[in-house]
């Protein structure tokens, strides 16, 4: 059962979908200097509807590339999210993601699930917001 409906979150289109149990987002293409900008918006909007019992998910299943500004956009949600209790996490990262995260040590900083969310339920997890 979803909540608002999505939402643009600004005009080059990554849509912020509030549902009952996350706050999705859903970047695709490439994110690097050039067009890290849109994510960051995202990011904000979706942490404004986020909460403790509300994580956000970055649906990474359509994002091809990200380099380390990307990474820093992130990084900058987490730090954000993280002091208010929320949790992001990465659903779907592709290899070229993953490997980024594990080369620069942020790997662990993400819970990650394995596929998109489809009902936009998260899976079980700790308090911490990692995966049992």
């Amino acid at each position: 059962m979803t909540g608002d409906s999505p939402r643009e979150a600004d005009s080059t289109g990554i849509p912020v979908e509030v549902l009952d149990h996350s706050v999705v987002i859903q970047p695709a293409g490439e994110i690097d200097l050039d067009t890290a900008s849109p994510l960051r918006i995202a990011l904000t909007e979706a942490l404004t509807h986020a909460s403790p019992a509300r994580p956000v998910v970055v649906d990474c299943s359509r994002l091809i590339f990200c380099d380390s500004t990307g990474l820093n956009a992130l990084l900058t949600a987490r730090h954000t999210a993280q002091a208010a209790g929320i949790v992001i996490r990465l659903a779907a990262p592709q290899n070229q993601l993953t490997r980024l995260l594990e080369m620069t040590g942020a790997l662990p900083l993400f819970p990650t699930d394995p596929h998109p969310p489809t009902d936009g339920h998260t899976p079980a997890r700790h308090p911490d917001g990692l995966p049992q």
